[in-house]
């Protein structure tokens, strides 16, 4: 055997990746989690930072690429990253959510390693607990196809990465005190695009973040990670041409500016095609009372005249976003992660076995505003929900099914508990997000894509099916719902695991407004989910338990 062989499988050994390809390339990365000073409106304040970045590094992989990620948490308190949009088949203990994994331990270190498996696309990662995520450790992380994979559009001159997301410029701490003693964060102190609002504390604007030449052709991954408001994203004096989603090629349409709601990744080309000098990035808040605005400059080569100080405008109104939504299709020809096209899977030819109906509440309880599906907040067990499942003991720390398949009537008593709701495995259901509230929502499921068939204002009744699209809905992990409105979607539960879906809006996930998917194989077997791998913390109270028998 030789030695590189022999490196290989002694790094699966460690790794408990067995189960994962050892054919498929490892990118291997160390991250350093610590707290630093920043000051992205010219206010210091404390922020997490990866190896010193805010924003982190970007992870640049490719399909299938094995990922091993050592993580140290520096920080005073328990830490974990998740993986906005990687579905992490078979492999819900590297989701990296409180459901799913015990927290890093202040001083101590975690090794991630999971397969970005059959996926292409834009994404990023993010801190989970508590209010992480509204100081930073956030990054982008995208999965380029591979050589042998046509994608639908030629290689661009460069590819650029885009985070944008409105900000407090509050410690994370001091965020969640508030949250704690009952009161709203309220709005935010601004926006950023890639940590930065685009303006020296004199004025004026920050050294240009990206630069095109004359004629060719780039790409813009944009992403929205911020923890409250959607943002509209535009380019002065360009037009942009969507091509990617969440993961899934699009039909390729033009856009003068586009809706990015919390949470979700959008890919466009940008031809440099204008004059050559400086033009802004837009990000501009949506649907808040006020409009919060970033600029950033992007410099045609050569070029030393700025950019207008004239910006584009900004829709207004969410009936808009719904029509632009609508123009959405996915690319029904183009490959995907594998060769045969995306419309090869004919979801709209599937028989529904199961329909779930979700829909949030505020309630205020005790003085402390409490966010709600179906009745139930949710709270966090001491020890992951998936680990006292697979272990046998889940009963002695939730119930399943503490909510059913429709809203209660009328105005049900508050129920705080873990909401864990079991769906059969691969079986095809469609789960209406009903929102009767004032503001728009953005809900995620960990471990899937799904498909948006359809949205529209009021209450859903099984007569909106009828406008359902059942032809070209783009795949996707993120779906708004507007106000006082209902999105629909569908998917088959074929990832056993233990799943998270939540709202984005990150003060209403802290308050209650999330649930878990409990998704078993009934074979218990590796075909269908990994067994417990021996690098996996444990910690409450299974950590002293003898571990069950792997799957076989």
């Amino acid at each position: 055997m030789s030695r590189v062989v022999v490196l290989v499988v002694v790094v699966l050994s460690v790794l408990g990746l067995s189960g994962v390809g050892a054919e498929d390339p490892y990118l291997f990365f160390t991250w350093n989690v610590t707290y630093g000073t920043i000051a992205p409106l010219g206010v210091p304040q404390k922020g997490i930072l990866i190896n010193g970045q805010y924003p982190g590094p970007n992870i640049n992989s490719t399909t299938n690429n094995n990922i091993v990620i050592n993580v140290f948490n520096n920080l005073d308190e328990p830490f974990l990253l998740s993986w906005n949009g990687i579905q992490q088949r078979k492999n819900s203990w590297q989701d990296g959510v409180a459901g799913t994994n015990c927290p890093i331990p202040p001083g101590k270190n975690f090794t991630y390693h999971f397969q970005v498996k059959d996926q292409i696309g834009s994404f990023y990662y993010f801190p989970s607990l508590a209010m992480h995520k509204a100081v930073g450790g956030f990054g982008g992380l995208r999965i380029n196809s591979r050589l042998l994979i046509p994608v639908p559009f030629d290689p661009p001159a460069d590819d650029y990465t885009v985070l944008v997301g409105d900000w407090y410029a509050k410690d994370h701490k001091a965020l969640a005190k508030t949250l704690d003693m009952g009161r709203s964060i309220g709005l935010p102190s601004g926006v950023l695009i890639n940590g930065k609002s685009g303006k020296h504390g004199s004025g004026k604007d920050d050294k240009p973040l990206f630069v095109m030449e004359v004629g060719k052709v780039y790409r813009y991954r944009i992403c929205n990670t911020g923890i409250k408001a959607s943002i509209n994203f535009r380019i002065q004096g360009h037009t942009m041409e969507l091509v990617e989603m969440d993961g899934s090629h699009t039909m390729q349409n033009m856009y003068d500016s586009l809706d990015i709601h919390v949470g979700q990744c959008f890919s466009v080309l940008v031809t440099a095609d204008q004059a050559p000098k400086d033009y802004y990035l837009v990000a501009s808040t949506r649907f808040l009372r006020k409009e919060l605005t970033a600029t950033a400059v992007v410099r045609y080569a050569g070029s030393n005249t700025p950019p207008s100080a004239v910006l584009p405008k900004g829709p207004t109104g969410w009936g808009w976003s719904l029509n632009q939504w609508r123009s959405f299709r996915w690319n029904l020809t183009a490959s995907a992660a594998r060769p045969n096209p995306q419309g090869s899977y004919h979801y709209g030819s599937i028989n529904v076995t199961r329909t779930i109906k979700l829909s949030s509440s505020r309630v205020v309880d005790g003085g402390k505003t409490q966010f709600t599906l179906n009745g139930v907040s949710h709270i966090d067990a001491d020890t992951p929900l998936k680990h006292v499942e697979y272990f046998g003991v889940g009963d002695k720390f939730f119930k399943y099914n503490l909510i059913g398949d429709v809203p209660p009537a009328g105005k049900a008593p508050l129920t705080l508990a873990p909401n864990v709701l079991t769906i059969e495995f691969r079986t095809y259901v469609e789960i209406i997000l009903e929102n009767p509230e004032r503001n728009l929502q953005s809900y995620h499921l960990d471990g899937y894509s799904f498909f948006p068939v359809g949205m529209g204002p009021g209450k859903w009744t099984p007569e909106s099916r009828k406008g359902y699209n059942l032809l070209d809905a783009v795949s996707r992990h993120t779906i708004q719902v507007y106000p006082r409105s209902w999105s629909a979607i569908m998917l088959t539960f074929d990832n056993a695991g233990m799943w998270n879906l939540r709202s984005e809006l990150w003060e209403r996930r802290y308050q209650g407004q999330q649930l878990y998917i409990s998704v078993q194989s009934p074979a218990r077997s590796l075909r269908d989910e990994y067994s417990l791998p021996d690098t996996v913390l444990l910690c409450g109270a299974v950590a002293s338990l003898p571990k069950p028998p792997p799957y076989t």
